[in-house]
């Protein structure tokens, strides 16, 4: 059987539509959901093209029912990938699904994560620190943001001149080379 995998995203979902991709053709694994927090988000569309069902919830369903966690039970969901999810993961999910939700980070963990630490906000602040590399890192997700055990992280050098656009792109091209692939590594090593 198939492993299932649920991604939650919060806004375009570029690395929602590599990992829909990687799996459209898999034998091994398979997205069967995709949710989001944010009804104007495009990982609808990207959802829609492939033909996987879509999620839209509210704050209070996240953080004040288990209709979530009973959604993704029911799908029997193995992993859930949180690619571009600007939320705090309840506790209530996390016990529900342990050691199985992974983030991606758009930097080298410890350094530049935590509350606000997200899309231009992370780049402004490796250039601001005149730091020689950056990259991306993917982790377990925990009850705080961008602190569980790190899985996976690639790097590049920044070059003498690069501007937040050029970083933006590299970590990108990472996120979109590594993200699928850890993602199969996961899903290998599960148990059945």
């Amino acid at each position: 059987m198939k492993k299932r995998i649920a991604i939650f995203a919060s806004g375009s979902g570029s690395n929602a539509q590599k990992i829909m991709e990687h799996f459209k053709r898999s034998t091994e694994a398979e997205v069967v959901l995709v949710l989001t927090n944010n009804a104007q988000a495009y990982v609808l569309q990207r959802a829609d093209n492939f033909e996987i069902p879509s999620h839209i919830f509210t704050r209070h369903e996240f953080y004040d029912t288990d209709d979530i966690i009973r959604m993704l039970k029911t799908l029997q969901v193995d992993l859930i990938v949180l690619a571009g999810f600007l939320w705090l993961v309840p506790q209530t999910l996390l016990a529900a699904f342990p050691n199985k939700i992974i983030n991606l980070h758009p930097a080298l963990l410890p350094k530049y994560g935590g509350k606000g630490m997200y899309g231009d906000n992370v780049h402004k602040a490796v250039l601001e620190a005149g730091e020689e590399e950056s990259g991306i890192t993917i982790h377990f997700a925990n009850a705080q943001f961008d602190e569980g055990e790190i899985i996976h992280q690639s790097k590049f050098k920044i070059e003498l001149g690069d501007n937040l656009e050029m970083v933006k792109f590299k970590v990108q091209q990472l996120e979109h080379l590594h993200f699928p692939k850890v993602i199969e590594n996961l899903l290998k090593k599960m148990k059945s």
